[in-house]
């Protein structure tokens, strides 16, 4: 038996609602117009960092030693040319001797990249491999993809023992099918018209995909406990239920209205959320769309109650923060150029070189370990700083990155250059040991207290624009439920 045997997913603590969106566009009319509000991601996260977090969510409790691949599937990489699936694998802390590969350049990415994982486990190349869709998509300011598009990620584990829901079928379709682009040499996405995007995309694509499957496995539409399946038009999404003969109670919640269309991540992120209530024997059926479609159908089994212990799609919903400046959604993403002042302007990069020496210290956050005396510290040492102790050369890699601590002491910088000022730093004890000064992420300098349980995030720790390098490292943020 092959198929998923964890999940996990991540949302922003942001949200923006659409009417600020609207309201500064002028529009005088929004309650016309798309409702809800959208995910959006902080100005230190892009689909990589989104990527690491979903992962992690779903390799809670588990060993990152018996990780045989990982596949990252995205439409919006941060580099053209360096393995962004490495970057992840980094900082997991993955093995070095494991499968990487990208899988990008349509939002039907997600489930390629969960169709080649399935394939892989079953003709025996590896045992297990983690897939992680993100997308962190652009829109134009002012138009139909800016309200639409919403930032998150999900990671399936698949393997061949422990498997929460076996993977019975698939059927795919591919079209060159121009309804979504963006070439290289442009920052935003394209569309064609609405009317044709829904009537022949989404209401025939999605409809055959789905036929497709029913009949080359001779099944039934009341077979399934939950259909997922994308679509930018939340009317039209029901419709395509209605028409293939599915009851409302089936199709699973689209979270437009919540999260937003999130791309190459959006039907596994539904599908996460699927399986947060499934119940063993359930079916559930993915579609997913994108120059074409894949449908696939999951059988879930007994070992599903033993993976329930993840943030997933629910609790992260609940976590949130109300965005409420449209002019600091847009300086952000860089779509509003701000001033920085002089310190905003010095990049201390990491040269490639420092990178790669210190890789497993910087990328996965790894320090060391006395042997003699069991004293953990951060950055590495070879010197073990426990005055009894003083053990030389006689450490061992410890990771800090999936380890919990405590504020010992903070500060606010108003000096320094943030696009969420001030600047906040804090001294970060762990739980177990070691310490260390860490940037803060995802809070308010208020609501910041010594003795507050903070946890570790890879975030984008700057971009140098002159030399095309984003750099990553890890930044505390408090716990969130």
């Amino acid at each position: 038996m092959v198929g998923i045997t964890s999940y996990g997913a991540y949302i922003p603590w942001y949200r923006l609602n659409r009417n600020i969106i609207y309201s500064a566009m002028g529009w005088l009319n929004p309650a016309t117009l798309t409702p809800g509000e959208k995910a959006v991601a902080n100005y230190d996260e892009d689909s990589i960092t989104m990527a690491v977090a979903a992962a992690i969510d779903c390799l809670n409790g588990l060993d990152r030693g018996k990780i045989d691949g990982l596949y990252f599937a995205t439409t919006t990489s941060p580099y053209r040319e360096r393995q962004n699936a490495g970057i992840i694998a980094a900082a997991l802390d993955l093995r070095p001797d494991i499968r990487t590969s990208d899988f990008s350049d349509s939002i039907k990415a997600g489930t390629g990249a969960l169709l080649s994982a399935y394939d892989a486990v079953k003709a025996g190349s590896v045992k297990s491999v983690i897939v992680c869709a993100s997308d962190c998509r652009l829109g134009k300011p002012g138009s139909a993809q800016e309200e639409i598009h919403g930032d998150g990620a999900a990671a399936l584990l698949f393997g061949d023992s422990g498997v929460i829901a076996s993977l019975e079928g698939a059927y795919s379709l591919s079209h060159d099918f121009m309804d979504h682009w963006r070439a290289a040499e442009d920052r935003f996405d394209r569309s064609w018209e609405d009317r044709w995007i829904r009537d022949v995309g989404y209401n025939e694509f999605t409809s055959e995909a789905i036929s497709g499957l029913l009949k080359k496995y001779s099944l039934n539409t009341k077979d399934f406990a939950k259909v997922v399946y994308p679509c930018l038009y939340t009317r039209a999404h029901a419709d395509i239920g209605r028409k293939l003969g599915f009851e409302r109670g089936q199709l699973q919640e689209h979270m437009f209205a919540t999260v937003g269309n999130t791309g190459a991540a959006y039907p596994s992120m539904m599908l996460v959320a699927a399986l947060e209530d499934a119940k063993p024997g359930d079916k559930i059926l993915v579609a997913s769309y994108g120059n074409g479609a894949d449908a696939v159908f999951f059988q879930v089994t007994q070992e599903i109650e033993k993976a329930r212990e993840r943030r997933g799609i629910k609790k992260h919903l609940a976590s949130k923060k109300d965005l409420a400046s449209y002019e600091r959604f847009i300086a952000s993403r860089e779509v509003l150029t701000i001033e920085t002042g002089g310190r905003g302007e010095e990049t201390a990069a990491t040269s490639a070189s420092t990178l790669w020496r210190h890789r497993r210290a910087i990328e996965a956050l790894v320090g060391s370990r006395c042997k003699r005396c069991g004293t953990r510290q951060y950055p590495p040492q070879r010197i073990c700083v426990k005055p009894d102790c003083g053990a030389i050369d006689e450490m061992e890699a410890y990771r800090f990155s999936d380890k919990q601590g405590h504020i010992i002491g903070y500060t606010g910088d108003s000096l320094a250059f943030s696009i969420n000022p001030p600047q906040m730093y804090a001294m970060v004890d762990f739980e177990g040991g070691g310490r260390s000064w860490f940037d803060l992420s995802d809070c308010d300098l208020d609501s910041l207290k010594v003795g507050m349980p903070v946890e570790m995030s890879f975030r984008r720790k700057y971009h140098d624009a002159a030399r095309g390098v984003y750099g990553y490292f890890w930044k505390a943020m408090p716990i969130r439920a």
